[in-house]
């Protein structure tokens, strides 16, 4: 168990307490206390299971941006070799909230585009608390475009709270750089494949987002504004963030539900950053498997179904 708990998961912090405590007691003295450590694990993933099974959507955006929670990166460490970063927009500067390089997926050679988080205070400042400016996008589509000439499948892991909102980001064009990505990753020759790990907020989400399939983590959330946001404009308090949470439909089930997303990735219980292994396991096979049956398709199929998957976005009734 990592050393930070959400409030939610206190009962299992206080069973796996209990457990140490056992443990320990149980060191250097003649009693068999192994039932009783049995007894107590069984309860903890019970416990488990029943708070994982009910989580509201609040609850479930505080997974998403749980601290230790894999980010992108971790994810192309892990399910790939011969990561090679490429950088820079060729315009203006290195944008690090938005990574890509080419990588190789067992047999499979892939361009990863992913946004990025940081750790502490040092690398979340370095790479703008993975908030991307303008040039973030601008260096995401050099490097699809890149993909597209030389026939590369697109990779886009997502995990942020949304494009850099500040005067910077206007003085440079953060609407236009993420418009002319929407419009342009409708027609890259190439397949797509975009996966929701974690936060999936607004249009810093959507702007490397387009693609032929839409996968999402099970406790990552994907929405047009975060639930704080959207508390402080119809409730007029962020405090209503939970029933915020609940409106905006945004969890992987509602998603799915709304036809929105293609694909649950499962997480292991207690959530990724529980057990990374199986979170990268899973999220390895997910993509393989999609990008094989992408690939069985020729351009003009593939462009043709991106385009019939993106206006079929957007059903309402009155």
């Amino acid at each position: 168990m990592n050393g930070y708990a959400l409030p939610f998961e206190k009962p299992v912090v206080e069973l796996r307490n209990k457990l140490e405590e056992l443990r320990k007691a149980g060191e250097g003295h003649e009693v068999d206390m192994v039932q009783e450590v049995e007894r107590i694990q069984k309860k903890i993933r019970e416990t488990q299971e029943k708070i994982y099974s009910n989580l509201t959507p609040w609850q479930q955006v505080q997974i998403a941006r749980h601290p230790t929670r894999p980010y992108p990166k971790d994810y192309i460490d892990a399910i790939s070799t011969d990561f090679t970063e490429l950088h820079g927009d060729r315009l203006y500067a290195d944008d690090r909230a938005i990574i890509g390089g080419i990588a190789q997926i067992d047999e499979q050679k892939v361009m990863f585009i992913a946004t990025q988080k940081g750790r502490d205070t040092k690398s979340n400042l370095a790479c703008n608390f993975g908030c991307p400016y303008p040039e973030g996008y601008r260096k995401a589509l050099r490097l699809m475009k890149l993909a597209g000439k030389f026939g590369l499948p697109i990779v886009s892991l997502i995990d942020t709270p949304g494009a850099f909102p500040g005067m910077e980001g206007e003085e440079r064009h953060v609407a236009e750089a993420i418009a002319v990505n929407l419009r342009e990753m409708s027609v890259i020759p190439t397949p797509i494949v975009v996966v929701i790990t974690g936060e999936g907020g607004s249009g810093g989400a959507i702007g490397i987002g387009v693609g032929d399939r839409l996968l999402i983590m099970e406790h990552a959330y994907y929405s047009v504004i975060s639930p704080e946001g959207c508390a402080a404009i119809l409730w007029k308090d962020r405090a209503y963030a939970d029933k915020a949470a609940e409106a905006l439909k945004i969890t992987s089930r509602d998603l799915t539900q709304l036809g929105l997303v293609d694909e649950v990735i499962a997480e292991p219980l207690g959530g990724a950053h529980n057990e990374p292994e199986v979170a990268f396991d899973n999220l390895k096979t997910a993509i393989l498997k999609n990008l094989s049956d992408l690939q069985s398709m020729n351009t003009d199929q593939l462009l043709q179904t991106r385009y019939e998957k993106i206006r079929a976005y957007g059903k309402f009734t009155e």
